[in-house]
């Protein structure tokens, strides 16, 4: 008799627990499902101004003026055309590519060397040079420009892509810093150990064994570094006075001041400005995760 209650009880307590379990198991389901509909249509949010924007670059004027919203019924592909020859957009791209990949490399580079040693030592001087470096990021640097302008009109780098780029790259030093020294913090020191004892010397510790390993730190520099580089519209009117040195956001404000009637030849120009940035997501999508998620399972 007693047995059987036993039993009994056994099996109630064990249906009890496979409801909730079952119960649990819905739930989450339905929490799953609820939060990727709501990413996908935050994704499509987001992704309809640039899905209206290519659309309306293929579409002619008059399609324009008589529907301005619709689909192409035929590609128009004289408007990229048109902007790229007329527009000057390939002397804009060519400027803007070379100012922002030298200047994001530049200071991915010096900040990659200066945070390894600061990031290891113990010396209180480290210490004082990373909080120097770190203040970068409290000043408001457009404040500084009237010393920055007379600087690099004594160095004659007015209207020089090179001045361009010695500000940029000096402007991400801080931040550059800020992320790969933490990144350099939380490498295992052992590793270092491991390579000397190997016969490596600190250069090659740090270019073989410890770089490797930072890989998606420096992504993520490098795209947040790009993406304000590549936008930036303050310095270049600034510090660019020739036309042919100009950027994408300066070339795209004369481009508008002449061609503000054409509404293809217009989105065609935002189009081709927006393309480089598309690409580079897409190709660092992976490291910029991996630098973003670093040390959270920790």
């Amino acid at each position: 008799m007693t047995a059987l209650v036993a039993e009994q009880a056994a099996g109630r307590v064990d249906g009890v627990v496979r409801g909730r379990r079952g119960r649990q198991r819905r739930g989450s389901l339905g929490g799953r499902i609820g939060i990727q509909a709501m990413l996908w249509l935050y994704a499509a949010y987001t992704l309809m101004p640039l899905l209206i924007m290519v659309s309306d670059s293929l579409r002619t004027q008059q399609q324009m003026v008589m529907q301005p919203l619709g689909l192409p019924t035929s590609p128009n592909w004289g408007a990229y055309s048109q902007a790229w020859i007329e527009g000057h957009f390939g002397t804009y791209i060519r400027n803007s590519i070379y100012i922002t990949v030298v200047s994001v490399l530049l200071s991915t580079a010096c900040s990659l060397l200066a945070a390894y040693p600061i990031a290891r030592a113990r010396q209180w001087l480290f210490k004082v040079a990373e909080s120097v470096f770190l203040s970068g990021l409290m000043l408001p640097v457009y404040l500084a420009i009237l010393p920055i302008f007379f600087m690099l009109d004594s160095w004659g780098l007015i209207s020089n892509p090179i001045g361009l780029i010695l500000v940029y790259a000096a402007l991400g030093i801080p931040f550059s810093i800020f992320v790969l020294a933490s990144f350099f913090r939380q490498l295992p020191e052992e590793l270092e150990e491991a390579a000397r004892i190997d016969g490596a010397g600190p250069w090659r510790t740090f270019w073989h064994v410890l770089l490797p390993l930072v890989r998606p730190a420096i992504a993520t520099v490098v795209v947040f570094r790009f993406v304000p580089v590549w936008n930036d519209f303050f310095f270049p009117i600034v510090l660019l006075r020739n036309r042919d040195s100009f950027t994408i956001p300066l070339g795209l404000t004369q481009f508008f001041g002449e061609h503000q009637s054409n509404f293809p030849m217009a989105f065609a120009g935002l189009t081709i400005a927006t393309i480089p940035l598309v690409l580079l997501f897409l190709v660092a999508t992976k490291q910029i995760v991996a630098g973003l998620t670093a040390g959270m399972g920790k």
